[in-house]
């Protein structure tokens, strides 16, 4: 099993919709399991989980760097 596929794959499908994010969010198991159409072994679901946890909070934290960067640019202007 391709570990590293099924994350990219999910993530994929989390970063489209919203309300399977703040699902995946609450209820992470039940979300993956729906999701990949399989039970998993549990050591293999929470690796997943942590897999997917850890880029979801690096993309936000990548949109957040990208709105504050707009903001300062706005308030102190682009120099051309």
């Amino acid at each position: 099993m391709d570990i590293q596929k099924i994350i990219n794959d999910v993530l994929a499908k989390l970063k489209s919709n919203k309300n399977l994010k703040n699902d995946f969010l609450t209820n992470p198991v039940k979300v993956l399991e729906d999701l990949v159409g399989i039970d998993l072994p549990d050591d293999q679901i929470n690796a997943i989980i942590d897999g997917i946890k850890a880029k979801l909070d690096v993309d936000d934290l990548a949109t957040k760097a990208k709105g504050i960067m707009g903001v300062l640019n706005g308030l102190f202007g682009k120099k051309k």
